[in-house]
């Protein structure tokens, strides 16, 4: 059923505050780190449709700098999780301690409880730290000792993995990575943009020269007025077709997951509440599709050295939108 009913609409002033909001960000972390537009765009997205992130790039290209960034400019509170095999699951969500004066175990929250986590490196956490993270990313509140402690809101989480060194490290699986709305990777600046970015932080680190552009409450309600972004009918089945042709696709061996579309169907309704719109429509999931789709499929054998952002390009392609 189509939603009727005109208080579930974004109004007008709701659009207007989201847009400057989010050009306001981008601009703040274009200020901080220099990488490509389109993958501002995606970090910028999947904050405002309350997803996490994942960032698989080289190191020293920015990604730390981006994360702090974004929290710096929403007046956020910053943690960081750097990823090594000893790191236990009660070093990120946090632990009981008995207080002798008291007589009474209390809760020590970990670093997940921040509003944007950086986890650095997180193929080099254990599988065993590496489950820990899926409560928190799901369901936003950890478990510990039979008590279940409420994460902060707003809550991100970004991760990093350096794509080429494998020595030492523990490959996601399809669950955890399956839990990120968005795959990024910043690349290198070009000869110009580097050059500038090496006049600008000659002097020292731009971040902690940000100013805040808003706080959580904004984000917060621009995440709401995201979820009430109106999809049709047609365009949320234009999704599920995506989805089945990629699990169709001879190339794969383990399709787009219902909670791929899911999240690309949040993703696209924050794109077009970004880009002023009150709906979604096709040229956001287009739009969106390789860097919401591509790192949840699982390549068969034979095409493995292939780019699974290719086999969403060729669904884009074959799937015509309604």
């Amino acid at each position: 059923m189509e939603p009727t009913d005109a208080a579930q609409r974004v109004a007008g002033a709701e659009l207007a505050s989201a847009v400057a909001l989010g050009r306001a960000v981008a601009e703040n972390l274009r200020r901080a780190v220099e990488v490509r537009d389109d993958v501002i765009d995606d970090l910028v997205v999947a904050l405002f449709a309350d997803g996490h992130v994942l960032i698989e790039d080289l190191p020293g290209v920015g990604k730390t700098t981006l994360a702090r960034a974004l929290a710096q400019s929403l007046d956020l509170e910053f943690a960081r999780v750097q990823c090594t095999a000893d790191l236990l699951p009660a070093d990120v969500v946090g632990t009981n301690v008995y207080n002798q004066r008291e007589a009474r175990f209390e809760f020590r929250p970990g670093p997940v409880f921040a509003n944007v986590v950086l986890v650095d490196e997180i193929n080099r956490a254990s599988p065993k730290t590496q489950s820990g993270l899926l409560e928190c990313m799901q369901e936003r509140r950890v478990t510990v000792d039979v008590h279940t402690h409420e994460l902060a809101r707003p809550f991100t989480v970004i991760a990093t993995q350096n794509p080429v060194e494998y020595e030492g490290t523990y490959p996601l699986p399809e669950a955890q990575v399956d839990r990120f709305m968005v795959r990024l990777s910043l690349g290198y600046p070009s000869a110009e943009g580097e050059a500038a970015m090496l006049h600008r932080h000659e002097m020292g680190d731009r971040v902690d020269d940000l100013q805040p552009v808003a706080d959580a409450a904004a984000l917060l309600a621009a995440q709401e007025a995201a979820s009430r972004v109106r999809a049709s009918a047609a365009l949320r089945d234009y999704i599920v077709a995506l989805l089945r042709r990629t699990r169709e696709d001879r190339r794969v061996e383990l399709g787009a997951s219902p909670r791929a579309g899911l999240m690309l169907l949040r993703a696209a309704k924050a794109r077009g509440l970004l880009a002023g719109r009150d709906h979604a429509v096709p040229d956001d999931v287009q739009a969106l599709a390789p860097a919401v789709l591509a790192h949840r499929l699982v390549l068969a054998p034979e095409a493995i050295e292939q780019d699974a952002a290719a086999v969403i390009v060729d669904a884009i392609a074959a799937t015509p939108a309604r």
